[in-house]
């Protein structure tokens, strides 16, 4: 077990290395999720201690105050510059989950995201997806080009062998890196045991929870407003 973490580990680490080798101005994206959280770690530990490089929270304003008290904690704890993206904008007009999943997570995931790429220049992204998650994700390599619309056109892009990480062309908006891709959900499970990171509260809230926004996933009944 301890060998398998490990080689996994290490080649995250390779590949957040090689990321921030690459491009001018990366950034990682975290959903104070599990999976993002161990990324952020993976990111940690790959600079000895120190993250060089801006942590993105794309913040809705619905989510749970938890999750908002855990991103002020840890932020804080572990000493790295947060930056919130938010459609002020969307949010200013009303834009709300009653107006529909797909309009809002546009509006208030995406548009924000496109926005503050944009603003701070970013050519590069780090996430914390894995193959094991869906169909589509199962597709995805390690370094991922991103046109303006978010699009990725796999056909176009050769499959990364053994430890090659092919680097697509220059046309492309930014780069989507993906450093524990090949990690599964037991995977990311043990190794947030054996490192002893801290995880949201709400995972542990209710069975079967699923920690996202409050508008999104619900274990059960629940309505509040935007937070403040």
């Amino acid at each position: 077990m301890e060998d398998h973490l490990a080689n996994l580990e290490k080649r995250s680490i390779t590949i957040i290395r090689e990321a921030k080798a690459q491009f001018k101005k990366i950034a990682c994206l975290w959903s104070m999720g599990k999976d993002s959280t161990a990324a952020l770690w993976l990111c940690k530990k790959a600079f000895f201690g120190k993250i060089p490089f801006p942590v993105i929270h794309i913040d809705t304003s619905y989510q749970f105050p938890e999750m908002y008290e855990f991103r002020e904690r840890i932020a804080k704890e572990w000493n790295f510059d947060l930056i919130i993206a938010q459609n002020k904008e969307a949010l200013n007009r009303g834009m709300s989950p009653e107006k529909g999943k797909l309009a809002c997570c546009t509006q208030l995931k995406t548009e924000a995201l496109k926005d503050i790429i944009k603003r701070e220049g970013f050519d590069a992204l780090i996430l914390a997806i894995r193959r094991d998650e869906h169909g589509i994700r199962a597709k995805e390599r390690y370094f991922s080009p991103r046109d303006e619309e978010f699009r990725w056109r796999y056909t176009d892009q050769p499959a990364e062998m053994w430890d090659l990480y092919v680097k697509p062309s220059e046309d492309f908006s930014h780069m989507r890196v993906h450093p524990i891709l090949h990690w599964t959900e037991l995977d990311v499970w043990q190794y947030v045991k054996r490192e002893k990171l801290p995880v949201n509260p709400l995972y542990f809230a209710k069975d079967g929870t699923i920690v996202a926004s409050d508008a999104c996933h619900a274990p059960f009944q629940y309505h509040r407003t935007r937070a403040p």
